[in-house]
């Protein structure tokens, strides 16, 4: 099967999956379709290895936001094809041992932009309080020890580190608005995103949401 994205092609994505994988990925896509042309959100309500996932939700939302399939700086779209489906799994694939340091650096950037957008959900570009708050609550919503005020206290508690992390020392009546990408990657830097984040429902071997 050929490659539809070629390396010229302007949707191409950033790391380029080899042609067994877009085989692999094709076959995943009509099983997700029902052998139609497009994927709707619907289509994911039958993956066995989403349904218990806490962020579930937000999972699929990223299958379908502009920004992360590059068509817009907001919104979603209705429906993705085969060609948007590679872009998404292009964010999925882990890091070739045979790129050099800038290529490597390049799609370790587009894989945290990829995650900071799972947390940005208004697409403003700053990842407020809120949005971690609603995070974090999620991925602890499965775990019967802890409630929801415990969930805001550790996001409340993992801003303020953010913040440090971030701007430094900060005034006592300075605010931290949220985290911009330039900070999202400060806060990553250093951090083996390859081991930190997966995905198992398309039956291959690849990174993509922080678990």
């Amino acid at each position: 099967m050929a490659n539809p994205l070629s390396a010229s092609s302007p949707r191409a994505p950033f790391c380029l999956v080899s042609s067994d994988q877009i085989e692999q990925l094709h076959r995943r896509f009509k099983q997700l379709s029902g052998d139609q042309p497009t994927i709707r959100k619907e289509n994911f309500n039958n993956v066995p290895d989403l349904e218990l996932n806490p962020i579930r939700s937000k999972i699929v939302r990223a299958f379908f936001d502009n920004r992360n399939l590059r068509k817009g700086s907001s919104g979603l779209a209705d429906e993705i094809n085969f060609e948007d489906f590679l872009t998404i799994m292009s964010y999925f694939r882990p890091i070739d041992t045979t790129m050099d340091e800038e290529q490597v650096q390049l799609c370790r950037k587009e894989k945290l932009r990829f995650l900071f957008h799972m947390y940005d959900s208004d697409s403003d570009g700053r990842i407020t309080l809120e949005e971690y708050r609603n995070v974090v609550e999620e991925l602890l919503s499965g775990n019967p020890h802890i409630e929801k005020e415990s969930a805001r206290s550790i996001a409340d508690g993992a801003m303020m580190e953010a913040a440090s992390v971030c701007v430094g020392q900060m005034e006592p009546d300075q605010v931290y608005e949220g985290i911009t990408f330039d900070d999202f990657l400060k806060i990553w830097q250093g951090i083996d995103i390859e081991t930190k984040m997966h995905v198992r429902f398309l039956n291959m071997e690849t990174i993509a949401l922080c678990h």
